[in-house]
């Protein structure tokens, strides 16, 4: 891949994670990115999230945390506008 097309893909997620939770610092664009790809992943391929859960408990664990934390975010940020 190409700098000029990581540049413009790193420029949709910072405004995807402002639209979706009002922080773009690099830590929450971390964060929304791997909820992202969890997501995906969970949607186009429920066996293999299935089985990367039962593999590692406690990501799997992590990741719900993450997930409840971008969504009470989110509920936030669209209850401030």
């Amino acid at each position: 891949m190409n700098q000029e097309l990581k540049d413009k893909l790193d420029g949709l997620l910072e405004k995807y994670t402002e639209l979706l939770i009002g922080d773009s610092s690099s830590e929450m664009k971390e964060k929304v990115q791997a909820w992202v790809l969890y997501s995906f992943i969970a949607k186009s391929m429920p066996p293999l999230i299935k089985h990367w859960n039962d593999t590692y408990p406690d990501a799997k664990d992590d990741m719900k945390a993450l997930i409840a934390q971008i969504k009470q975010m989110n509920d936030e940020h669209r209850s401030n506008k």
